[in-house]
């Protein structure tokens, strides 16, 4: 099991400090204040000093609904700031908004992964050259949201498939591939569970699947996403459609009590023995050396 965090060659993030259930966070010159239930230490510097120095603090509501779901809160402004902004990841722009549930659009610690996705697709591109095939590898990314891995394969030159149920955000990720001058992903407003099951009957394979699936979820016409229930069953259908030779699957887990050791479990029972798979934790550093752990990932290679 290993651990990875952004680079910290990375100007347009960083974690400044953290603790006492909250994190100060700078996106592109807006440092914002949101709740971390996993900062659990107390924080470095005094909570004064974190007024003073952020643009927005993020205040929930009651917590948890009775379904288990964030409830949403508002963003208490301290300083000037726009409500959409955005921000670089290399040649990717990512367009940033405060969202009612504390989210901002992206998720930082996910950096690691975009450059692993962009290292599979151009292995997978090597090997095809080598048996002289030129159609690019094909990308499934599942519960995409706002499309940063999506946008990763793209760049590396993969025939891209964005999926998610929710439109704002499909529109979001649109956006954001606009804005950093690529074209041609293919979006899918879809519950994810119909869509694979779907591509199952088909007989569609696809070089690359990345899953980074919520606790709780809707498909657009009211299907239920339980976790706990429901993704296994997913993970069978991506073994189905996940080619068997030269491919590669991300799984991502940020719901707590999800382990690296229960993730790579889940791959190797659900896609077998063959390939090499990786398993660890992504993490923040703050500025005064605490390691905030926020998902875990298996990642299968063939």
């Amino acid at each position: 099991m290993i651990t990875e965090s952004p680079s910290t060659g990375w100007k347009d993030y960083e974690l400044i400090d953290s603790g006492n259930f909250e994190k100060l966070e700078r996106f592109g010159p807006y440092i914002m204040i949101r709740p971390e239930p996993k900062a659990l230490w107390d924080r470095h510097l005094s909570h004064d000093k974190w007024k003073q120095m952020a643009h927005t603090l993020f205040t929930q509501g009651a917590g948890f609904s009775k379904a288990g779901k964030e409830e949403s809160g508002v963003w208490n402004m301290l300083k000037r700031m726009p409500e959409q902004w955005v921000i670089s990841y290399g040649d990717m722009k990512l367009r940033l908004g405060l969202t009612s549930f504390k989210h901002v659009g992206v998720f930082p610690e996910q950096a690691p992964n975009w450059d692993y996705i962009v290292t599979q697709v151009n292995r997978l591109k090597e090997n095809n050259l080598k048996k002289s095939v030129t159609d690019p590898p094909r990308v499934l990314n599942l519960f995409a949201y706002t499309g940063a891995a999506s946008l990763a394969a793209r760049m590396a030159g993969a025939d891209v498939t964005h999926l998610d149920s929710v439109k704002q955000v499909i529109t979001w990720a649109r956006g954001n591939m606009e804005l950093s001058g690529l074209d041609n992903i293919r979006w899918i407003l879809e519950d994810a569970m119909k869509f694979v099951q779907r591509q199952v009957r088909r007989g569609v394979k696809y070089d690359g699947i990345i899953l980074d699936p919520p606790a709780y979820g809707r498909g657009p016409d009211g299907e239920r996403w339980k976790l706990d229930e429901s993704l296994y069953e997913l993970l069978k259908g991506c073994a189905a459609i996940l080619s068997p030779m030269n491919a590669f699957m991300v799984l991502n887990l940020y719901s707590n009590g999800y382990s690296a050791m229960l993730a790579d479990t889940l791959v190797k029972c659900a896609c077998g023995e063959s390939g090499r798979r990786i398993s660890g934790e992504l993490i923040l550093q703050d500025n005064f050396g605490r390691c905030l752990p926020l998902s875990v990932f298996t990642r299968l290679e063939r």
